[in-house]
């Protein structure tokens, strides 16, 4: 996505500039070779040299430089890149881009890269909210300008509102989504995600230690591959990913309620979720006092959301399902292959360093139903996530229309 790309930061004059400097950090941090380019009133807020340090790269701002635009390198940077960032972008610098005025470098790069462009606006709430601006954005959008929408709170002027740089992560997700080949456009992807918990009474609940980032890197990936995706998730303190339509639920009942609505209507089902197998009997109205008898819980069955989904799954559906083991990896995952009807199954070993629950990272083996284990080695859950959506691709049947 990112690594081995070109990428030229633009940085206009607005209080967010300063920020450039990071996100100049996270991309480099991504393999990115990054060119900085900067107005004269960007650099009244951030000197020249720290993105020139953080780059490796001369920092472009002088139309008339004679040793740089002796090969008129203005347009050699245009023709290099593979994006354009602007972050921040002011009401004025929109401005000129719907008008189409070149006035300065990086207004002139802009009209001649055929490189997609991000822009991440950044000014007062007044200013975002003029007619004029609203207007330039609308036109800036039919000219086929990407924009990652501001954030709100409290604006360097001390208002609140709308108008503050997006956070730095969701520029970079934008980036990221930005240089994806969109292989799953048209698609609709279900995924769900995290553990859920089980009611014993109002304050206690019987649940595992998934944290839902397997299940959230599969919904990220996806997106960014230009899936409609839809996210069921269990109680999980992780952020919504961008684009992606989230449900969050808590027990197994909800999830199974949530997923039988959606599931008939979607390409492919991916049950990443930990879902109890065991719920509580009863549910006390009231905390359960402890005192000196033995407390005796009766446990029952909770629905099997993956089987069902097994028996009623559409003929062109590809269905995916989890298996997290302590033992037996293989045969079990096989047995829950086969008796469920799944495409295929990825199985981990959750008594592996760095496999499974609350980690980064995951070691897998993916199995399918003709008998052949794909071993993949400890990787990232979003590389994880990018190799098990491959393989949902190569499973879909070629649509006509695509």
């Amino acid at each position: 996505m990112i690594q081995g790309k070109t990428i030229l930061l633009g940085v206009t004059g607005g209080i967010a500039a300063y920020k450039a400097a990071e996100l100049t950090r996270l991309f480099v941090k991504e393999q990115a070779t990054v060119q900085a380019l900067m107005t004269a009133n960007a650099q009244r807020f951030i000197t020249p040299l720290t993105l020139q340090v953080l780059t490796g790269q001369p920092v472009c701002s002088d139309l008339f430089d004679l040793q740089f635009e002796s090969q008129i390198g203005h347009i050699q940077v245009a023709r290099a890149a593979h994006l354009v960032v602007i972050a921040p972008a002011t009401a004025n610098v929109l401005a000129k881009l719907a008008a189409g005025i070149a006035d300065d470098y990086l207004t002139t790069v802009l009209l001649a890269t055929t490189a997609p462009v991000l822009l991440c606006p950044a000014m007062n709430v007044h200013m975002l909210q003029h007619p004029a601006t609203r207007r330039n954005l609308e036109t800036l959008r039919g000219l086929g300008y990407h924009i990652v929408e501001p954030a709100s709170g409290e604006l360097a002027c001390k208002e609140e509102g709308e108008g503050r740089l997006a956070n730095l992560s969701d520029i970079v997700e934008a980036a990221r989504r930005l240089l994806t080949p969109p292989t799953l456009l048209g698609r609709r992807i279900l995924v769900s995600a995290g553990p859920t918990w089980e009611a014993l009474d109002p304050v206690r609940f019987v649940t595992n230690p998934s944290t839902g980032k397997m299940g959230f890197a599969i919904a990220t990936v996806a997106a960014r591959r230009g899936a409609q995706v839809h996210l069921v998730t269990g109680p999980s303190i992780l952020c919504a990913p961008p684009g992606v339509e989230v449900c969050r639920v808590v027990s197994a009942e909800q999830m199974k309620t949530a997923i039988d609505a959606l599931a008939p209507n979607m390409n492919a089902v991916i049950m990443a979720a930990a879902v109890g197998d065991y719920r509580p009997q009863t549910v006390a109205a009231q905390k359960i006092k402890k005192n000196e008898t033995q407390l005796q819980v009766t446990m029952v069955k909770n629905h099997d959301i993956l089987a069902h989904l097994g028996q009623v799954k559409p003929s062109q559906q590809v269905l995916v399902g989890f298996a997290a083991e302590t033992d037996n990896l293989i045969g079990n995952a096989t047995e829950k292959l086969r008796n469920k009807n799944l495409d295929f199954i990825v199985a981990n070993d959750l008594s592996q360093k760095g496999s499974g629950f609350a980690c980064d990272t995951n070691q897998v083996k993916i199995l399918y139903r003709g008998g052949e284990v794909n071993d993949l080695p400890c990787l990232p859950k979003e590389q994880v996530a990018g190799l098990i959506l491959d393989r949902i691709e190569s499973l879909f049947v070629p649509d006509p229309d695509r």
